[in-house]
C-alpha cells in the first residue's frame, strides 16, 4: 500500500542522509506510457549512447542534440513526485533539467562516484533529483549507489577526470574525506523512485547482466536560487554536450525569487 505523502521521518532522513525512497509509486498505466516514450525516445535518437540523452522533457530537437518526448515533461509536473520536492526543497520549484539513463543489457555503461553540483550552474547550489525507474532498477543491472551523509555541510569535494572508455560521465570525486566504501545501492521497482539532494555523492555500477536498465533523471531547483547561464561554457567536458546557455527553465510552483531568465530557449 502506498501513501501519497511524505512522512516527517521521510523528509528527516532527506536531510539526515541526503537521499530518500518513499513508499510512493506510479500507476501501471504511467509506466507502460513511460517505457513507450523510452522506445521513441531510443529510435530517433539512435546515434546517441542511451545513457547520454539529456534534457528529454523537452518536446523538441533541443540544444544538446537530443529530440526528446513530452512524456517526460508530464513525469516532471507529476503531482505525487513535486508534492514530495516541495517538502524537502520549498514551494517554490523550477524545473531545469532531465536525463533518461538507458542501460542496455550487457552494455551499460558506469556513472563515476561523483557529486552533481561539481558542473551544475546554479548558486547558492541547491537542487533536488527525483530518479525514476521505469524498468526495474536492482544491484545486477547497475541501479544507483550512494554514499548517504555525504551531503552534510554542503560541501563541494574534490574531483577528477576519469579517462577510462564507456563512462557515461568522465567526473569522479577523489577526495580522501570521501569514503565510497560506505555506498549503499538503492534499488527500484518500476514506477518507484529515489530523490537525492544535489551535494550527495552517488554513482552506479555498469550493467553486465541480461536485464536493460532504464531510468530518467528530473532535476528540480529552488527558485531562491539562480541558474547562472555564463557559469559553466557550452561543450563536452563532463562527457557529453552539454549547453546551459539555452537551456529553457520552467517555474512549475511558487514564485521566481532569484531573477531567472524564464524565457530563454522557449521559442
Amino acid at each position: 500500500m502506498y501513501q501519497r505523502q511524505l512522512r516527517q521521518s521521510e523528509i528527516r532522513q532527506y536531510h539526515e542522509e541526503g537521499y530518500l525512497i518513499p513508499q510512493i509509486a506510479l500507476e501501471k498505466s504511467e509506466i507502460e506510457e513511460l517505457k513507450l516514450a523510452v522506445e521513441r525516445v531510443l529510435e530517433t535518437n539512435s546515434g546517441i549512447r542511451p545513457e547520454q540523452l539529456v534534457s528529454v522533457h523537452i518536446d523538441r530537437l533541443n540544444d544538446e542534440g537530443v529530440r526528446g518526448d513530452r512524456t517526460f515533461f508530464e513525469l516532471a509536473n507529476h503531482p505525487v513526485i513535486l508534492d514530495c520536492v516541495e517538502k524537502l526543497i520549498g514551494p517554490d520549484i523550477i524545473l531545469w533539467g532531465s536525463q533518461l539513463f538507458c542501460k542496455p543489457s550487457a552494455d551499460g555503461m558506469e556513472v563515476p562516484m561523483h557529486q552533481d553540483g561539481n558542473y551544475w550552474p546554479i548558486r547558492p547550489l541547491a537542487a533536488c533529483t527525483a530518479w525514476v525507474a521505469i524498468d526495474e532498477s536492482k544491484i545486477e543491472n547497475g541501479c544507483m549507489k550512494v554514499v548517504p551523509g555525504s551531503h552534510k555541510e554542503s560541501v563541494s569535494f574534490q574531483h577528477s577526470k576519469d579517462q577510462r572508455e564507456k563512462l557515461v560521465l568522465n567526473q569522479m570525486v577523489d577526495d580522501d574525506r570521501v569514503d565510497l566504501g560506505k555506498s549503499l545501492p538503492l534499488e527500484l521497482d518500476p514506477g518507484s523512485f529515489s530523490l537525492h539532494d544535489v551535494h550527495l555523492v552517488h554513482g552506479s555500477s555498469p550493467n553486465i547482466s541480461g536485464k536493460r536498465r532504464a531510468g530518467v533523471a528530473i532535476r528540480y531547483m529552488p527558485a531562491t536560487s539562480h541558474f547562472n547561464r555564463e557559469l559553466i561554457e557550452t561543450g563536452k567536458d563532463s562527457g557529453y554536450l552539454v549547453n546551459f546557455s539555452e537551456r529553457p527553465l520552467w517555474l512549475l510552483r511558487g514564485e521566481d525569487k532569484a531573477g531567472n531568465d524564464l524565457e530563454i530557449g522557449h521559442s
